[in-house]
């Protein structure tokens, strides 16, 4: 039996080379990066060379790089921070209904605090437009948040156009880019993002650390209070080796991310012709518009679970959607916004790769995925074709 790990939207194994530049800072590099003496100044070396890693990756100065704990912080900080500064402007917020739960709950916990939100419906393929953005801006309007790409069905947003409108009404416009960082070129400033969440651990750096581009001029209020860390936006000693690891990771990521890019997408499209000799399967996303790594597609009449479960005894790792809902019996709240029901959207499958995926693991994968399919639809009642 071979192993093929395919829930890289979850998370990726951490690079060698990663490890490497990580090593010192949990060893003998244990200074506290605040600290004046030799061993302080070390451990800041190493966070100052990261912030210039990130700031190089996405285009922007190292002073436009906040560190956090993971994507989600990031996420929150944005969201929780411009609702905070810009108040006496208005309480109006634009985002879609597919974005993660991280950019979804806090906006639920800003209407509870009279805050308006507007969620935009996607189409069928997950896309919204420009002009949904624009017809939805009011006056009070003080932040447009839009994920670049989903992390569920792997559709990339028109980013660059939506920024473009929301610069065009004055209105500050944040992307949860924590799938498309290290897999697509992500340039904030050609693009016209104000804010941006990543995380490392997305594209094979360590788990617990990821970062928020906020633009030169936007001074958000912290909402971790006690310290002088971050340039006083977010307090708490720094996970050192998680930043230089964070940095070494983007680095990595970025050097060579046209050559993976199209590797992966060669190998994308070699498991979606794969799927689509496996009848009655339903792509979900765009076709086109999709991260290179991201395949999803509904088997029909068979359970999502139990395709995880005899995948996963055959050596095959997959998920049915987000990790972070991976508890929840319900559907995909991303596939129901994109007009799936319940019973399709229930079958759902999320294969996605890394740089690590070769060819003979997607053809084991589709022997192993075409046996499934045939297996659960020959014990279920509903299938048309036994």
């Amino acid at each position: 039996m071979r192993n093929v790990y395919l829930d890289n939207a979850a998370t990726t194994a951490l690079a060698p080379a990663v490890l490497e530049q990580m090593l010192p800072y949990l060893t003998e590099v244990y200074g506290n990066p605040s600290s004046v003496h030799a061993y302080g100044r070390r451990a800041k070396q190493g966070i100052d060379l990261a912030r210039e890693q990130v700031a190089a990756a996405l285009g922007c100065e190292t002073g436009e790089v906040i560190f956090t704990g993971c994507g989600t912080e990031s996420d929150n900080t944005a969201l929780l921070g411009v609702a905070e500064r810009y108040k006496s402007k208005g309480r109006h917020i634009i985002t879609t209904n597919v974005e993660h739960h991280a950019v979804l709950h806090t906006c639920a916990y800003l209407e509870k605090q009279g805050y308006e939100v507007t969620y935009l419906p996607v189409d069928a393929e997950g896309l919204i437009t420009p002009e949904q953005v624009r017809s939805a801006i009011r006056s009070d309007t003080i932040l447009v948040s839009v994920m670049f790409a989903n992390n569920e069905v792997g559709t990339i947003m028109p980013i660059p156009e939506i920024a473009a409108v929301c610069h065009e009404k004055d209105v500050l416009f944040h992307t949860d880019a924590v799938q498309a960082v290290g897999h697509v070129p992500v340039r904030v400033r050609e693009m016209g993002i104000d804010l941006l969440s990543l995380s490392a651990h997305k594209f094979h750096g360590p788990k617990g650390v990821g970062a928020l581009y906020c633009r030169k001029g936007l001074r958000l209020p912290p909402h971790s209070m006690g310290g002088a860390q971050e340039q006083g936006r977010r307090a708490g000693t720094e996970n050192t080796a998680g930043i230089v690891g964070l940095g070494a990771a983007i680095e990595l990521a970025c050097s060579h991310i046209e050559q993976n890019s199209a590797k992966m997408i060669e190998l994308r499209d070699r498991l979606m012709r794969g799927i689509e000799t496996i009848p009655e399967v339903k792509l979900n996303g765009h076709p086109t518009k999709r991260l290179p790594n991201n395949v999803n597609y509904s088997i029909k009449y068979i359970e999502g679970e139990s395709i995880l479960l005899m995948l996963d005894l055959n050596g095959v790792a997959a998920s049915s959607g987000s990790a972070c809902t991976s508890g929840s019996l319900d559907p995909s709240h991303v596939l129901l916004a994109m007009g799936l029901p319940h019973e399709i959207a229930h079958g759902s499958v999320r294969l996605t790769l890394s740089d690590d995926t070769t060819q003979e693991d997607i053809d084991y994968t589709l022997d192993v995925l075409r046996a499934t399919a045939d297996r659960l639809r020959n014990m279920s009642p509903i299938y048309p074709g036994k």
